[in-house]
């Protein structure tokens, strides 16, 4: 009878630094970030994703809870690269905003004060993206994986943000190549372009000056 492999703790903690490993070479995929709300304004947030990125935040209201007052209101705005409304909450002290992006670009996300705050406030934003964004306690409650194996499934998924990002950057190389070709040709035009003029107009000169002097029979 064939014997169950069981890997060592050994093993598990190789596995487990090599993805903490490979995910240092990743791009950041979480962001906690605490913003101080003025009691007039708008304070943003960017982050810039690639398309078929899974994007999940949280944020609250940060605040001393005096008692007899509660807690100060803020609304909020996400919009993507080309202005699409993504989410849009108002008259609240928490919520949570949940997509797949569908656009390269830079994601912004706008917080401002509804209720009225002589002192402004302050919110926790917890913006997470990818691998880190997606809930793996579901994930191995529903495949009954644990262990080495669930480490394994986190390890796949964090080589496959990282092939999927570099085919982003290669993209974004290519386009700014093509660009910066494009550029260069336009100003190498320009540059024969204004020494033509510059020929022609010393030319012009030249003509006009010996026409006068002739006239003045000073030549």
């Amino acid at each position: 009878m064939a014997k169950s492999f069981k890997p060592s703790s050994v093993t598990q903690t190789a596995l487990v630094s090599l993805l903490y490993f490979i995910s240092l070479f990743n791009l950041p995929q979480t962001k906690a970030l605490w913003l101080t709300l003025p009691s007039s304004g708008t304070k943003c947030v960017s982050q810039e994703i690639q398309t078929h990125v899974v994007v999940l935040a949280d944020y609250y209201v940060v605040a001393d809870n005096i008692e007899g007052h509660p807690l100060p209101t803020i609304s909020a705005k996400v919009t993507s690269p080309y202005g699409n409304n993504l989410h849009n909450n108002e008259n609240v002290t928490q919520g949570q905003f949940a997509f797949t992006a569908t656009e390269s670009g830079s994601y912004v996300a706008c917080f401002w004060m509804s209720s009225k705050n002589l002192d402004g406030s302050s919110i926790s934003l917890d913006w997470k993206t990818g691998i880190s964004a997606k809930d793996w306690d579901s994930v191995a409650k529903k495949e009954k994986i644990e262990g080495v194996e669930l480490e394994l499934r986190k390890l796949d998924g964090a080589v496959e943000a990282i092939h999927q990002n570099l085919i982003y950057l290669k993209n974004r190389e290519s386009e700014m190549r093509e660009v910066s070709e494009a550029t260069n040709g336009r100003v190498a035009w320009l540059s024969i372009m204004s020494l033509g003029v510059c020929v022609s107009v010393s030319v012009l000169q030249l003509w006009y000056l010996r026409r006068y002097f002739q006239k003045k029979k000073l030549i």
